[in-house]
């Protein structure tokens, strides 16, 4: 396991201790994990984002914190609110982090997920421009979602 494997279980874990929010002090947990801030950074950044189902603050400074939400909404609220931030484009990685959270959040099942990243799917969108992938992909993971 690697360390922003073992950073983002950490955190994960104390989400789950103090019910869903933790704020947290970057520098403690660099020392923890005897790591740069910056790869704290890099963990928040790409494990706990809004796509992931997080709300993030931060307040920098000497009493600086980054405090993380998780959201947590009715499977048909999580779905609608996906569908409302796709917009016209999305990109593969962005979609699939999505899907991701839709299935952890028990608003899709796994099927559902399946089928879904395979629809939205580099292999699936090949006959499509590489330049007009993001907005076919966004229309077919919107439709897909409606109709769950």
């Amino acid at each position: 396991m690697g360390i922003s494997d073992s950073i983002a279980g950490f955190i994960g874990e104390m989400l789950d201790e103090l019910g869903g929010s933790a704020e947290l002090q970057r520098a403690d947990l660099a020392n923890k994990f005897k790591c740069v801030p910056s790869q704290i950074n890099y963990v928040i950044s790409t494990r706990f984002s809004p796509e992931h189902g997080y709300i993030v603050e931060s307040r920098r400074g000497g009493g600086g914190y980054i405090r993380i939400t998780r959201v947590e909404m009715k499977p048909e609220m999580l779905i609608m609110h996906t569908v409302n931030a796709v917009g016209e484009r999305v990109d593969l990685s962005t979609a699939t982090a999505l899907a991701a959270n839709l299935h952890r959040s028990g608003a899709i099942s796994d099927a559902e997920t399946r089928l879904i990243l395979s629809a939205i799917g580099n292999n699936a969108l090949r006959p499509v421009r590489p330049d007009q992938r993001d907005l076919l992909r966004a229309s077919i993971f919107k439709q897909m979602l409606i109709n769950v």
